[in-house]
């Protein structure tokens, strides 16, 4: 519709995208959009968050993983702690989540490029170094620059205009949050990325549930007694809005986007493709793994953050077993390999459980989602197991194509007949 107006893929798509932040703006401050639905619009942004990070990591990489919510909760329970603690004029958990991050990329991007220098390094030595590498980062964070920053930070984000330092805090646990997620599934993904694909998914199920028991009981095994364990963490500041859905779920399709369309994107097709090919090809697989791995659950850590921050509190079963399966059935009915119907599925999925069901059928009838799931999820095996959208994209997500080179033809002298030579004279 746009081309008749001379309009690119591009423009069209950033067109359609303030129109419908403009429209969503515009209903929830009349009050059309009421908070339940709007709780549902803010939770279908999360989902898909997550859902696009595992399709990079399952649909466009081939590694199969059930892992996701585990980084989901750890961004959400990270940067809730942060901005827990802000409200409550202790700044600690900002300081050494930031800080104890920055430390910990910084010693592990040095022990990286220290073991290059050998080869052959065994995959436990880089782990044991690397997880050295981290614990150090934050320990120093603990011990020594939240003593000696902390309340210095502090009074100079209060000297601020209140709203104005609400927003930067918001935006520092956010990233915090989806950071320490970053960081945990690059120690977790060294030596678990090593399995083939079904077992790499039954370890990141276990992962999962790993995190859920931990969370369990934070007020005992771990020291944070304010996240109240199996009883659930409450007092969360309720600071999402729909401009911050709207920024971080855009930053999150870009991002995915520009590197899909990047060289380390076709490296990251090609281990998918045929990974022995790839290996022949001079292509680092193991690196494109983990690349894929970290990315994929920055994106879940974000969405975390986003979640937590919309409900204003977080229950250990909300990251359990079963809400585990709700990405990868989002991107098995989107298809595998697709942005777009994973987009359209994530949100259609939230509304359909979350809003139509609840709202339009019979109590209790939510209970049969666990057996709908399978059975639809088999017939869609069967009918059409590319997934709705198959590998479709629509047309600002695929990749440009270069202009086509045409070769010009170089003049070719003609010699003049006898008929032109008598014509001439």
């Amino acid at each position: 519709m746009f081309r008749k107006f001379g309009i690119n893929s591009s423009l069209s798509f950033w067109l359609v995208s303030l129109g419908i932040f403009v429209l969503v703006q515009v209903l929830i401050s009349a009050g059309i959009i009421n908070p339940y639905w709007q709780n549902i619009i803010f939770w279908g942004a999360a989902i898909t968050m997550v859902s696009l990070g595992l399709n990079l990591i399952y649909g466009f990489n081939g590694q199969f993983s059930l892992g996701q919510f585990g980084f989901y909760a750890i961004g959400a329970y990270a940067s809730a702690d942060i901005t827990y603690r802000w409200v409550r004029q202790d700044p600690s958990a900002l300081v050494v989540v930031i800080f104890g991050s920055i430390l910990a990329l910084v010693f592990m991007f040095g022990v990286s490029a220290f073991l290059r220098r050998f080869y052959g390094v065994a995959t436990l030595t880089k782990f044991l170094f690397h997880l050295l590498a981290t614990v150090l980062g934050f320990f120093l964070a603990v011990r020594f620059i939240n003593p000696a920053i902390g309340k210095s930070v502090y009074a100079a984000l209060n000297a601020l205009p209140s709203e104005v330092s609400q927003q930067i805090v918001f935006f520092l646990a956010l990233v915090g949050g989806a950071t320490l997620a970053g960081i945990v599934s690059y120690l977790f993904g060294i030596p678990v990325l090593e399995l083939g694909s079904d077992y790499f998914g039954i370890a990141t199920l276990g992962f999962t549930i790993i995190v859920k028991v931990l969370l369990d009981n934070t007020d005992t095994l771990l020291p944070f007694p304010e996240m109240k364990g199996a009883r659930g963490m409450v007092g969360i500041p309720k600071w999402t809005t729909w401009p911050w859905v709207f920024i971080c779920f855009m930053a999150v399709v870009l991002v995915m986007r520009n590197l899909l369309h990047s060289s380390l994107g076709r490296a990251i097709l090609s281990v998918r493709e045929d990974e022995r090919a790839a290996e022949l090809m001079g292509i680092d697989t193991a690196s494109q793994k983990i690349l894929a791995f970290v990315v994929g659950s920055v994106f879940a850590g974000l969405a975390g953050g986003i979640r937590a921050h919309d409900q204003a509190f977080l229950h250990p079963t909300m990251f359990g077993f079963l809400p585990s399966f709700n990405p990868l059935i989002i991107i098995v009915f989107g298809g595998l390999g697709s942005m777009t119907g994973t987009i359209i599925t994530g949100f259609f999925w939230i509304f359909l459980l979350e809003g139509v069901l609840r709202l339009y059928l019979p109590e209790g009838f939510e209970t049969w989602r666990f057996v709908v799931y399978p059975l639809v999820l088999l017939a869609m095996m069967l009918l059409r197991p590319q997934g709705l959208m198959g590998r479709y994209e629509i047309a600002f997500l695929r990749r440009p194509l270069p202009p086509l080179r045409v070769k010009k033809e170089m003049p070719v002298a003609v010699e003049p007949t006898p008929r032109a030579e008598e014509a001439v004279a």
